[in-house]
C-alpha cells in the first residue's frame, strides 16, 4: 500500500503581516514528529514547551509532575486523529505564547522518487525566539521599520534582542526543505 502524505499549511497566529509555511509530512508521523517539522519549518529552536489541541483533547509531552494533562504525542499517529480538511492548534512557548493554526489542505500519495518532510512554499522570517510574544513582535517590527526608533530605550532593546541579521521578511523554502530532512 502507497504512503500517505500530509499537505499542512501553518500559520502563525495574531501575527501580520501573516508567517505561515506549506509542508508535506508522512501521514504516518506521530505528533511528536510534527512537532519537530513545525519546529523546523517555522524556524523556532524547541526550546520551550509546545503541545497540540486537536478536537479538544490536548497532546504534547508528559508531564512528570502531573500538572500538565496531556495525551502523550509519542502515541498518536496523524493518520489516526486528522484527515484532509482538519484543522488544529499547536501552542508553543507558554509564556510567548505562539499559537500556529493548521489544515490538513490535502491527502495525497507519496511520491517515490521524494523525500519527507518537503517545505512547499511559506512567507517571512519566524519571530525571534523568546521575544515576547506577538505584541512584543509587532513592537518590533515597528523598530524595524523606523530606525529612529531605536533612541526608544526599549526598541533598541527588542532590535538587540533580534540580532542584527534578523530580517522579517526572509524566507527560503529550499533550505528550510533540507533543513527538514535532517528529521528523516
Amino acid at each position: 500500500m502507497p504512503r500517505q502524505i500530509f499537505q499542512l499549511k501553518m500559520t502563525l497566529v495574531g501575527v501580520r503581516p501573516t508567517v505561515w509555511r506549506r509542508v508535506l509530512v508522512p501521514a504516518g508521523y506521530t505528533l511528536d514528529r510534527l512537532h519537530r517539522v513545525v519546529q523546523y519549518a517555522m524556524g523556532w529552536r524547541d526550546c520551550h514547551l509546545h503541545s497540540f489541541d486537536i478536537d479538544a483533547v490536548q497532546y504534547g509531552e508528559p508531564d512528570p509532575d502531573g500538572e500538565l494533562a496531556f495525551e502523550d504525542e509519542l502515541d498518536v499517529r496523524l493518520d489516526a486523529v486528522l484527515g484532509k480538511g482538519s484543522r488544529f492548534s499547536y501552542l508553543y512557548d507558554f509564556g510567548d505564547w505562539w499559537e500556529h493554526d493548521l489544515v490538513v489542505e490535502d491527502a495525497l500519495t507519496a511520491d517515490p522518487d521524494e523525500r519527507y518532510p518537503v517545505c512547499l512554499d511559506g512567507e517571512r522570517a519566524c519571530p525571534p525566539e523568546s521575544v515576547g510574544g506577538p505584541s512584543a513582535y509587532r513592537a518590533l517590527l515597528v523598530a524595524l521599520a523606523d530606525p529612529t526608533a531605536f533612541a526608544d530605550p526599549g526598541y533598541a532593546a527588542l532590535r538587540d534582542w533580534a540580532g542584527p541579521t534578523f530580517d522579517p521578511s526572509w524566507f527560503d523554502a529550499p533550505r528550510t526543505s533540507t533543513l527538514l530532512r535532517r528529521l528523516t
